[in-house]
C-alpha cells in the first residue's frame, strides 16, 4: 500500500509530505493544493501501468512549482515521490521530471527499507532521448548500467530489464514490484450527475470513471451479489431523500435500461433522473465503495493474489453537492469499508466533508495549509 506522498516541488507544494492512511480526506483553503495531491497519486499509477510521461502529466508546465524559474539552459522541472510498504518494507519511490522546454524524467531513484539504493537514473546526455540507469546487483559487478528510456517510469521496466539472478537483483525486483502493485490499482471517480440522469445501453457492467453507465452497473450487480445490493439499498435510504425500498435498472422498450429508486410506501417509483445532484454523486460513491475491482474499470495486478491487492479509490471533491447527513453516511461508510483492508478512499472535502471526518473514527483529516499559511512558514 502506499503510505506516504511527497512533492517535493509541485505546484504550490514545496517539500510536502502527505501521509495516506486507508481513508484520507485532504482539507483546506481554496489554492491548499489539495487536487494536486490526487494528481501526483494518479499519474504515478499511469506510470506504474507503462503509460509515457506525456500521457501522466498532460500539462508538464502547470505542474512547475509556483514562481520557479528557468536555468541558464532554459530547464524547469518540479518532483514527486511515494512511499509503499508491503513484504519488502517501506521502499521509496522519487521522480525528477523536466517540463521544459521539453518532457522527460532526468532522475528516478528507487531506495529500500535500509537507505540502499536500488535503482537510479541519471540524465546525462540532453541530446538524446534516454537516461543513464543503474541498479543493484551484489554479484561479481556490483552495480549494472544500461540506457532507458527518458519518458518511461524505470521502475516499470525493471521486471523486463532486471536478470533476477542475484541477491541484489532480487532485492531491486521485490522493490519494484511492491511499487507498482501499490500503485496501479486505482481508480479516479468524479461522477457526473448531468450524465447519470441519461440511460444507458447494456454492456459489460464495469463502471466509469464518471459514472455515467450507472444504470448498466446496477443491472449487472443486482443479479451478482444480492448481499452487497441490499447493503447499496440501505446506503440508498440513508442518504436519499424519502424512503427507499429497493434500487435497480429496468429495460426500456428500445433496450435500454434506467435506474429507479422504488419507494417503500405504495409501489412508487423515481427514475434516477428526477433526484438532485448530491443524492446521484451520493448514491455513485457508495456503488463504487460497495462494489469492487471486478466492477470497476480499473487495472488489477492480476499476477498478484487478491488478497494481498488494495484497491485505491481517487475521489476528488468527495463532498461536492452532498449535504451534512450525506456527507457523514457517505464517510461513515468509506471508514466502514477501508476498515476492512481490501479498498482505500483518498479524496478532497470541503467544511461539510472536513466536519464530517472530524466525527468519524478511522477517517485521516489532512489539512493542508493556505498560500497565506505557506508564506509565513506555517503548517498544520
Amino acid at each position: 500500500m502506499v503510505t506516504e506522498l511527497r512533492l517535493s516541488a509541485f505546484r504550490a507544494h514545496r517539500g510536502a509530505v502527505l501521509p495516506v492512511r486507508p481513508l484520507t480526506l485532504f482539507a483546506g483553503a481554496s489554492g491548499s493544493g489539495k487536487s494536486s495531491a490526487l494528481e501526483v497519486f494518479e499519474a504515478l499509477a499511469l506510470l506504474a501501468g507503462g503509460v509515457p510521461l506525456g500521457g501522466a502529466f498532460p500539462d508538464p508546465a502547470g505542474c512547475v512549482p509556483d514562481g520557479a524559474r528557468a536555468d541558464r539552459q532554459g530547464r524547469r522541472g518540479f518532483r514527486v515521490g511515494c512511499t509503499a510498504e508491503g513484504p519488502a518494507g517501506a521502499v521509496r519511490l522519487d521522480l525528477a521530471v523536466q517540463a521544459e522546454p521539453r518532457l522527460r524524467i532526468v532522475g528516478e531513484r528507487l531506495t529500500g527499507p535500509d537507505g540502499r539504493t536500488l535503482l537510479a537514473t541519471a540524465l546525462r546526455d540532453p541530446a538524446r532521448p534516454v537516461v543513464h540507469a543503474e541498479w543493484h546487483t551484489a554479484g561479481p559487478t556490483p552495480v549494472t548500467r544500461a540506457p532507458l528510456p527518458d519518458d518511461r517510469l524505470a521502475t516499470a521496466l525493471a521486471p523486463l530489464r532486471v536478470a533476477g539472478r542475484t541477491d541484489g537483483q532480487l532485492r531491486v525486483l521485490a522493490a519494484a514490484e511492491q511499487i507498482l502493485v501499490a500503485l496501479r490499482s486505482v481508480f479516479p471517480c468524479d461522477p457526473q450527475p448531468h450524465r447519470m440522469r441519461q440511460p444507458v445501453a447494456p454492456g459489460e457492467g464495469r463502471l466509469r470513471r464518471g459514472c455515467d453507465n450507472l444504470a448498466e452497473v446496477l443491472y449487472r450487480t443486482r443479479a451478482d451479489c444480492r448481499t452487497r445490493h441490499a447493503r447499496l439499498v440501505a446506503a440508498a435510504g440513508a442518504g436519499c431523500a424519502g424512503p427507499v425500498r429497493g434500487l435497480e435498472a429496468r429495460t426500456l422498450p428500445d433496450g435500454m435500461l434506467r435506474a429507479v429508486l422504488e419507494r417503500a410506501a405504495g409501489g412508487v417509483v423515481t427514475p434516477l433522473e428526477r433526484l438532485g445532484d448530491g443524492e446521484l454523486r451520493y448514491l455513485a460513491l457508495s456503488l463504487v465503495l460497495l462494489t469492487g475491482p471486478g466492477v470497476l474499470a480499473v487495472d488489477q495486478a492480476l499476477e498478484v493474489p487478491g488478497a494481498m491487492q488494495a484497491l485505491t479509490v481517487l475521489a476528488d471533491g468527495l463532498d461536492r453537492d452532498l449535504d451534512a447527513r450525506q456527507a457523514r453516511e457517505l464517510t461513515a461508510l468509506a471508514a466502514r469499508i477501508c476498515g476492512d483492508g481490501h479498498m482505500r478512499l483518498i479524496g478532497t472535502v470541503g467544511g461539510t466533508g472536513a466536519a464530517a471526518a472530524r466525527g468519524t473514527a478511522g477517517a485521516t483529516l489532512v489539512e493542508l495549509p493556505g498560500p497565506e499559511d505557506r508564506e509565513a512558514g506555517r503548517t498544520r
